[in-house]
C-alpha cells in the first residue's frame, strides 16, 4: 500500500516545515497564508525602531499601507543581531504569517530565520543598549536625586516679650 510509504515523507514535512516550502512569496501574498510558516521575501526599505525598542522592518514607503512586515522585539534583538544592516537588502524570512493590525507579519526571533543576503548580519555592537535603544551606556548608574524637605522654624531665644517690658518705665 502507498500509506507506509507517504508517512516518512509526512514525518519530514511536519518536522521541517522550512525544507517543504519550495520558493519564498511575495510580501503582497503573505496575507493569503496567514496561520501558515512560510517564507516571504521582498526588498527592505526601512529599518525602524518604534515605541519601547520594538523594530519594525519595513518593506514600502509609506508602513501604513505595506501588506507585511516584520517585528523585533527588544527582547530577541541580541538573537538576531544588527537588523540595522538589513536596510536596502533583499530579506527571505521564515516563520508564522500572523495577521496584526490589519497587515500580515513574520515576528522575528532568531538569526536563523534569515536566509540569503540577509543570513549573515553582525551580532549587536557590544555597547548596544536594547532596553535604551542604544542612547546610553548601560554600566552607569546613578542613584535618584532626594526630594526637598520643608525646613522646619526656629523659634526665637527665650527672651522678654511686650507684655513683661513696661512702656511707662522710667528707664532711659
Amino acid at each position: 500500500m502507498c500509506v507506509p510509504s507517504a508517512l516518512p515523507t509526512l514525518i519530514v514535512v511536519l518536522l521541517f516545515p522550512a525544507i517543504s516550502i519550495a520558493d519564498c512569496i511575495a510580501i503582497t501574498e503573505a496575507k493569503k497564508h496567514v496561520a501558515e510558516t512560510r517564507c516571504v521575501s521582498g526588498n527592505e526599505l526601512h529599518v525602524k525602531e518604534g515605541h519601547r525598542g520594538v523594530t519594525f522592518l519595513d518593506f514600502c514607503e509609506d508602513y501604513r499601507v505595506c501588506p507585511f512586515t516584520v517585528v523585533v522585539f527588544p527582547s530577541n534583538l541580541k538573537h538576531v543581531g544588527d537588523v540595522r544592516q538589513l536596510q536596502g537588502k533583499v530579506v527571505e524570512i521564515h516563520g508564522p504569517v500572523k495577521l496584526y493590525d490589519g497587515r500580515a507579519e513574520i515576528v522575528l526571533e532568531r538569526a536563523g530565520q534569515l536566509t540569503g543576503d540577509a543570513g549573515q548580519i553582525p551580532p549587536l555592537p557590544k555597547g548596544y543598549d536594547v532596553e535604551k535603544k542604544g542612547r546610553y551606556n548601560a554600566g552607569k548608574f546613578s542613584h535618584p536625586k532626594t526630594g526637598r524637605r520643608a525646613k522646619k522654624k526656629r523659634q526665637s531665644a527665650p527672651g522678654q516679650t511686650e507684655e513683661q517690658i513696661d512702656p511707662m518705665s522710667t528707664e532711659q
